[in-house]
């Protein structure tokens, strides 16, 4: 139940509209050397689980650090993907010098449901299903469209945890872990695992934290990046933090 309550106020409060509350000025940096990789691996491979409760890929030393909170049912979220996926990944975290974890930030009833299958795989398939959900979002998101207003009331009026396994099914969330390797056991252990949904309540308060008040929002080194939704904007401000 305390899981319930703490997500309620969140996904009431928060939009899927980018920004942070607090205006922080661009983050300057001198510009960094590129950091070699561990013998017989690339930094585009090496993921890793983080105290805050995110997923960082590449180097976990890197001079720059960027972090988003993003939620999986954004189409902002989906779009910046889209755009910025492959060049963050092959021109910034493959060098060494930027490293990029990824926090999920549930803004809509069917995000619990979506980050617990997110993060029901191992850590080298993270970054993988991530973007595979992002570019699945054409055919998923239309599926809450086509719930009635009373699957939709019946779903919010039952504690989240409860709910989280019925939006799955819902909304096509199931089939589409089942698609790509997860088994159904599974996919229902994790959407039923209360340790899995206890991680990304403490990281909804880790976000509050950090005056998050929309997604995709942006951080470099700790320093909030305002007025960011798209690649074109992200990149100069990494390239100024000394990733150039």
């Amino acid at each position: 139940m305390r899981t319930a309550l703490f997500l309620a106020p969140v996904l009431a409060l928060v939009a899927c509209n980018g920004g942070n509350a607090n205006e922080a000025a661009p983050v300057q940096g001198e510009a960094v050397e590129n950091v070699a990789a561990p013998q017989g691996q690339q930094w585009t491979e090496v993921v890793t689980k983080t105290e805050q409760g995110g997923y960082l890929v590449g180097n976990p030393n890197a001079p720059v650090k960027l972090v988003e909170y993003g939620s999986r049912t954004c189409p902002a979220c989906g779009a910046f993907a889209g755009q910025a996926f492959e060049p963050l990944m092959e021109d910034y975290v493959s060098t060494g010098r930027v490293s990029f974890e990824y926090r999920d930030f549930l803004i809509h009833p069917q995000d619990l449901a979506a980050s617990l299958l997110g993060r029901c795989v191992s850590e080298e398939r993270y970054f993988p299903m991530l973007e595979q959900m992002f570019a699945a979002q054409p055919e998923l998101l239309p599926r809450v469209q086509q719930l009635s207003d009373q699957q939709i009331a019946q779903l919010q009026s039952m504690p989240a945890p409860q709910a989280a396994p019925l939006w799955a099914e819902a909304t096509g969330y199931l089939d589409f872990v089942k698609q790509r390797g997860l088994s159904e056991s599974q996919a229902r252990q994790c959407l039923n695992n209360a340790e899995m949904v206890e991680e990304l309540v403490a990281l909804q308060q880790v976000a509050r934290e950090d005056n998050v008040s929309g997604t995709p929002s942006f951080f470099i080194n700790g320093r909030a990046v305002p007025n960011t939704l798209n690649w074109a904007q992200l990149e100069p401000q990494l390239q100024a933090a000394g990733a150039r």
